[in-house]
């Protein structure tokens, strides 16, 4: 009787269930998971000594005179001090760094993430496992996105925080690409928008090496698109003026035309005020979004209309 009721059993659930869906995604990108958790750790680290930088960094940009006044201090002791170089670098480094951070993602989802699994079968072994398709494809975006929101939305007010004051000639204009990027949400979406394209490109293609190259191109043309047209996403400030128009660096100007009806010059000039920052920051980040989501929504109708 012991022996029947042995035999007769139910088997044991596959390992996969034993850790869930979420663990097994974890523990077989260990390694992506460890490099990106000490490129963040790496990050934090640059970025927190970069700011013990900035008051000698100052010093080094600040007026001198030779000889020294009262007021000026010598221009020797200033063009001594080497920070402000080490903290610019450093500073423009990680803002690249971070306005990057959607490349390698792309690459890694449609490679690693889901081509590699596709290609290999690995992806077809688990949806035997009583691990359904769709639940599938949801733990493999959910896990890196909420990762990549944490470690990226720490990363930005740590940076916004290590440039200080932000003084244009140490860390750039706030329009700058990278620096537009580094210091807002827009540096989140762009990350998330990688992903999804990565998903997608990899259940396209089935194979690693080709959905690595779509992602990357799709994450390329997206950037470049985004980055030409930023100027277009909120509208600009206007002024009109006889003769010339001086604008503060502060502004980010978009066009200039100087026409001379009847021989008088008249400066017509286009500009986002830095006060455009965050609505440029909130319309760049809601199109990433929207991608991303429209990335996502097409993977899993992809995946569905797959399914025996």
């Amino acid at each position: 009787m012991t022996a029947l009721t042995a035999a007769t059993a139910p088997a044991a659930r596959p390992a996969l269930h034993r850790g869930g869906p979420l663990r097994a995604v974890l523990r077989t990108h260990r390694t992506a998971l460890v490099l990106s958790l000490l490129a963040l750790a790496a990050a934090t680290a640059a970025l927190v000594w970069l700011h013990s930088l900035g008051d000698e960094a100052q010093a080094g940009m600040s007026a001198c005179a030779t000889p020294p006044t009262d007021r000026l201090p010598s221009c020797a002791a200033v063009e001594a001090i080497t920070a402000d170089e080490v903290y610019a670098n450093g500073i423009a480094v990680l803002a690249t760094a971070l306005s990057w951070v959607m490349f390698p993602v792309a690459a890694w989802a449609g490679g690693a993430l889901v081509g590699r699994e596709l290609e290999s079968g690995t992806a077809q072994l688990a949806w035997t496992q009583s691990v359904g398709p769709l639940r599938w494809l949801a733990t493999k975006l959910a896990a890196p996105a909420a990762l990549l929101t944490a470690g990226t939305g720490a990363l930005v007010p740590l940076n916004v925080w290590a440039r200080g004051d932000g003084d244009p000639d140490l860390v750039g204009d706030w329009y700058n690409p990278d620096v537009f990027v580094s210091t807002g949400p827009v540096a989140v979406a762009y990350a998330l928008a990688g992903l999804a394209l990565g998903a997608l490109a990899g259940l396209v293609w089935r194979r690693a090496l080709p959905a690595t190259g779509v992602a990357l191109a799709a994450s390329l043309l997206l950037h470049n698109l985004l980055e030409r047209h930023r100027e277009d996403l909120w509208p600009t400030v206007g002024r009109i003026a006889p003769g010339g128009i001086e604008l503060p660096r502060s502004v980010f100007q978009v066009t200039w035309d100087t026409p001379a009806p009847n021989g008088v010059q008249i400066s017509h000039v286009t500009f986002h005020p830095q006060s455009h920052f965050w609505p440029l920051q909130y319309v760049e980040s809601g199109l990433l979004l929207a991608v991303a989501g429209t990335a996502t929504a097409a993977a899993v109708l992809l995946l569905a209309r797959r399914l025996p």
